[in-house]
């Protein structure tokens, strides 16, 4: 997409580009909420969590913007399992092995 096309439309960022940073991933209320709730709670209580779904709600762009705010805090360690046709009994598997 060309700069002029940007521009007219306002856009910083190609939205089709596959390198779009992070900081331009669009979050619904409810995945800004999830994201709360894993940074401020559950890392300091410590386990696992799932991000499941149908195809196109926004799992990727969850996991994206998830791994990127993790990444900095300090003494954690993360891990992504990226299994789309994988359910519970894959995930359980997958974690014990590592």
């Amino acid at each position: 997409m060309n700069r002029i096309l940007l521009t007219q439309y306002g856009l910083k960022w190609n939205p089709f580009s596959t390198e779009l940073p992070s900081e331009a991933l669009y979050l619904s209320p409810k995945m800004s909420d999830f994201l709360w709730r894993i940074e401020n709670v559950h890392v300091r209580e410590g386990g696992f969590a799932m991000i499941t779904g149908d195809p196109g709600t926004g799992k990727s762009v969850v996991l994206r913007a998830l791994a990127d705010r993790l990444e900095r805090q300090a003494d954690l360690t993360v891990g992504v399992l990226n299994h789309p046709q994988s359910n519970l009994g894959d995930f359980y598997r997958e974690l014990a092995e590592v």
